[in-house]
């Protein structure tokens, strides 16, 4: 396994901490004084914010110093900058094709990138407090310390509030955001597996050969990490297991990091496939939350890795376990079933989905009462019940309302531009003029406009004609009269 993929070479320097956090808040409250000026608050405020939090950090850092020499490059942080460029060029294709704005896209995914790292650092923070001696080394991700779901969480919540203060819809987005996630699953997991940390249990005896190899991971020499002296299954396998400290390598374990690469690989697959056939906006996002959720709560049983955390309450592992498949096997029944339409296919399926539950109760049901080992879930098994239930209620809802209105639920309902309000507003202005109503070119300025011709009025032109008719019949009709002779015998 290679942790560090290669050292930049830099001079040795000290750096103060106190007065690098000092100039990164002078350059954040410079910043938001450029922005207010250009009329850009929100911006500003952000900026002012940001250069609050780096003056609050500066004196936590005071007296410490950065000692700056070869910089090491860690494998996990390279994936990860690889699954963000690689996620990028997926979102904003796929937000392109649907007809979402590209810019404002672009600005998202930026956001929920961050939000992203953030939340999947909190998550590892909260669940792993004794871990950290120092708020320094809370900020140092270079090693690893992130966790997926966290990630995930923390995205949401940085898309709805970014698209909240755009007034974009948060499904459509979302929808062709999470197939980025997939991807960084595939991309991460590979970062996870380099470095050793997120490793499963030791695999049996009878293990085929190549997948012990593929599960061992080596005790690292002194002095290649700043901290610990081995890959993390190497360590936990000396301290949990009984592993000699002179040995080379840890214990052959499940790589459950090119498990969960190769389901990140697959649900990638599904979710273009899907969008084939989506019928209504959030449909692959849902699909996603369930079906990662899924995976991950299998993952979990495998995983051995002492980070993952745990949730109250303990139960019977015989217990505990398979009533999380039956969660999901409801979850698959009320919601996710209903794509198929035929009938006894479906009823099938439905039945089907609760087999897994039945399967793992009866492979841990102990021989005798009381004998069952007691445990937790994970961190991880808990957010993937509740956001996959969650995923599979709101799918049963949002499909059976694309049933009745197909074109609603696939439409983006994006807010209007004031660009395309002005010329939907020029178009109908232009649509209300008719031919005839312009004035006559000879028309003096000024001079009133003609009222409109009313419904079997004839043209102007014929009117003016028949006055001039009717004035010439009367000249003729007096000329006629002042030339007949008087017939009245007066003098």
């Amino acid at each position: 396994m290679h942790p560090i993929l290669f050292r930049v070479p830099l001079p040795v320097w000290t750096v103060p901490l106190l007065w690098v956090f000092l100039i990164a808040a002078g350059i954040a409250f410079a910043g938001a004084i450029g922005l207010f000026l250009g009329k850009n608050k929100p911006g500003a405020a952000a900026a002012g914010i940001a250069g609050v939090a780096l003056a609050a950090l500066a004196s936590q850092f005071k007296g410490q110093t950065y000692t700056l020499g070869p910089l090491p490059i860690y494998s996990y942080g390279v994936m990860l900058g690889l699954s963000l460029v690689v996620g990028w060029y997926l979102t904003l294709g796929l937000a392109e094709r649907d007809g979402l704005p590209k810019e404002t896209m672009a600005n998202c995914y930026v956001v929920t990138a961050l939000a992203a790292v953030l939340g999947s650092r909190v998550l590892y923070i909260l669940t792993n407090l004794d871990e950290f001696d120092s708020l320094g080394a809370m900020f140092d991700i270079r090693r690893g310390g992130l966790v997926a779901y966290g990630g995930f969480l923390g995205g949401f919540l940085g898309s709805y509030l970014f698209l909240r203060s755009h007034r974009i819809p948060l499904l459509p987005w979302a929808d062709v955001a999470v197939p980025s996630l997939a991807s960084g699953l595939m991309i991460t997991r590979v970062g996870c597996y380099l470095f050793g940390c997120d490793f499963g249990r030791p695999l049996g005896e009878t293990a085929p050969a190549w997948l012990k190899k593929l599960g061992t991971f080596p005790h690292w020499p002194e002095g290649t990490l700043d901290h610990g002296s081995g890959s993390p299954a190497w360590v936990q396998h000396v301290k949990e297991r009984g592993l000699d400290p002179t040995a080379d390598a840890s214990l052959a374990v499940h790589p459950t990091q090119i498990y969960e690469s190769l389901v990140g690989a697959g649900l990638l697959v599904l979710l273009l496939l899907a969008r084939r056939r989506q019928k209504f906006r959030g449909e692959i996002f849902l699909l996603f939350t369930f079906s990662y959720g899924v995976c991950r709560y299998l993952l979990e049983l495998l995983r051995d890795d002492a980070e993952r955390g745990s949730i109250p309450p303990s139960l019977p592992e015989h217990v505990l376990l398979p009533a999380g498949l039956v969660v999901f096997a409801v979850g698959y029944t009320i919601g996710f079933s209903h794509v198929i339409h035929h009938n006894v296919a479906r009823k099938v399926t439905q039945a089907l989905s609760f087999v897994p539950a039945l399967a793992l109760y009866l492979v841990l049901k102990p021989e005798t009462f009381g004998a069952s080992e007691t445990l937790q879930y994970s961190t991880s098994q808990v957010v993937a019940l509740t956001t996959g239930l969650a995923a599979s209620i709101a799918f049963a809802v949002y499909y059976k309302a694309a049933l009745d209105h197909p074109e609603q639920a696939m439409a983006l309902n994006l807010p209007v531009s004031p660009a395309a309000d002005d010329t939907r507003q020029a178009d109908a202005d232009e649509g209300d003029d008719e031919p005839g109503d312009d004035e006559d070119e000879d028309d003096e300025p000024g001079q009133k406009r003609r009222a409109p011709a009313r419904a079997g009025d004839k043209p102007s032109r014929t009117r003016r004609g028949s006055a001039k008719d009717e004035g010439r019949a009367t000249a003729r009709e007096r000329g006629a009269a002042a030339e007949a002779p008087d017939t009245t015998g007066e003098a």
